[in-house]
């Protein structure tokens, strides 16, 4: 093998999407794994360099199966993650059991590197299932493959993502929009080819043994978040703090749905900022600070959700 050989879980994704075109156009030959090849496959096959991607059905808990995608592999990448449990896809499972045993046939298998993907503030966050099992799944990794470098990064966006869409979304739509903590809860969204460059960088220069907090180049608040996307999209909304009790029964209700839009797991997470904690290496200490601004990226396509859309009298270039 020649060393650039990468098999990949979660590459259907946001972040798997960008890291395939990185990977491939430097020459990286990968292997994408996805629980459903028709539904999922024309996504990721127009991602990579022709001859250099395959794409392979499997459930990620057919070990059997999993194993022997290992035999040709020099560095996994695992990019699986929820933010919201359902039947069969429980934290537990997704979270701890499967990078446990990636990193158990990674140690088998002789691999040269684990690249697993983690999140930021999971161990501020005590009172957190999404937490919990973050932690638990980090611990197992380190503890089966050394050679792993686990990556924190705080809110991941683009305009393929799930969260600054969403948000404009419902900020269309709804005419006033409830503040939980009183949208003071701060994070450093970082984009996902910002992210994309530091996983390549890890990669690429064999970065392991560590974690590192991946965070882009600001620290904004939810509510502000809330205003920049208002102002993008042109529209004027009543941004109202909530007490406490009336977002634990919005979360009861909003997690019954099949796509929840809060659930009491995430509203706990709100408590907490989402900044680095100055305990693990960042990606500024690697040398590779973001350069993505959050407002002048969801600038570029935003127009979306503008009135008249993309023939709306302010339109931008999608990226």
């Amino acid at each position: 093998m020649n060393g650039k050989n990468c098999l990949i879980f979660g590459g259907s994704g946001q972040i798997g999407r960008h890291l395939i075109r990185k990977l491939t156009q430097n020459e990286y030959r990968v292997v994408v794994v996805t629980r459903n090849i028709h539904q999922k496959g024309h996504i990721i096959k127009t991602q990579g360099n022709a001859g250099y991607i395959e794409i392979v059905e499997a459930n990620i808990f057919d070990e059997g199966k999993i194993k022997s995608l290992f035999e040709n592999a020099d560095i996994c990448i695992n990019l699986i993650g929820i933010l919201f449990e359902k039947k069969g896809n429980s934290f537990k499972n997704i979270h701890s059991l499967f990078p446990s045993l990636l990193s158990k046939l990674c140690k088998q298998n002789n691999l040269k590197h684990l690249i697993h993907l983690s999140a930021l503030g999971i161990n501020e966050a005590i009172d957190s299932d999404y937490a919990k099992s973050k932690l638990e799944g980090e611990k197992e990794i380190l503890k089966n493959f050394p050679l792993s470098t686990i990556l924190r990064p705080s809110l991941v966006y683009s305009s393929s993502d799930n969260f600054s869409t969403s948000m404009m979304t419902l900020l269309n739509r709804l005419p006033v929009f409830p503040l939980y903590y009183s949208g003071k809860t701060s994070f450093m969204p970082i984009h996902a080819k910002d992210l994309v460059d530091i996983i390549f960088h890890v990669i690429s220069k064999k970065t392991e043994s560590q974690i590192i907090e991946c965070v882009g180049p600001e620290i904004i608040t939810f509510k502000e978040i809330l205003e920049k996307l208002l102002k993008l999209i042109g529209k004027r909304r009543l941004l109202i703090p909530v007490p406490l009790f009336f977002g634990k029964m919005t979360a009861k209700f909003f997690q019954l749905l099949p796509k929840p839009l809060l659930t009491e797991d995430q509203l706990r997470l709100l408590k907490y900022d989402n900044i680095t904690s100055g305990r693990y290496k960042t990606n500024i200490d690697i040398g590779l600070p973001a350069k993505c601004l959050f407002e002048k990226e969801v600038e570029k396509y935003c127009y979306m959700w503008r009135d008249g859309g993309q023939f709306s009298k302010k339109n931008f270039n999608s990226e």
